[in-house]
């Protein structure tokens, strides 16, 4: 451990909290859960209890590196964000402004293309199946409408 603690790290371009552990911390960031952030720290050998400030640049460094290629660090393909890609077909693991930017253009094809969850997308209807009868009522939803007049 370094004797230096810092209050805020940076890691794959956001600034997390130093005072919490590993776990949490890599929780933090966007593409990336508590499930991967543990086989992360499994894959590295470090302690998931340690606090996040006392690590050095060189192990923030490594985690980015693992963050940005698990594959390739022995974590498994069942855990990564991005199975199969639609366009390339391979699978890898997105995070923060990379994830955010291919959901969008995900969701604009299925706009453009008129597909079923494109179109639920467009409406703000549920687009998994759930039952919309009596839930989803806020906001722009197509219900029943009491007639005027009556009560």
């Amino acid at each position: 451990m370094e004797e230096e603690f810092k209050h805020l790290v940076r890691i794959a371009r956001k600034d997390v909290n130093g005072n919490k552990t590993i776990e949490n911390a890599l929780a933090d960031v966007k593409g990336v859960g508590k499930a991967l952030s543990r086989a992360v720290g499994i894959v590295m050998d470090l302690d998931l209890n340690q606090k996040i400030g006392y690590l050095s640049d060189a192990k923030v460094q490594e985690i980015e590196d693992v963050l940005r290629n698990p594959a390739s660090h022995d974590v498994p393909d069942w855990m990564l964000n991005r199975r199969n890609d639609y366009e390339s077909g391979k699978t890898g693991h997105l995070i923060e402004s990379d994830l955010m930017m291919t959901l969008r253009d995900d969701l604009n094809r299925m706009k453009k293309t008129r597909s079923y969850k494109g179109r639920r997308h467009e409406v703000g209807l549920p687009v998994r199946g759930q039952r919309t009868k009596s839930t989803f009522r806020k906001g722009s939803s197509v219900g029943v409408r009491r007639r005027r007049g009556r009560q």
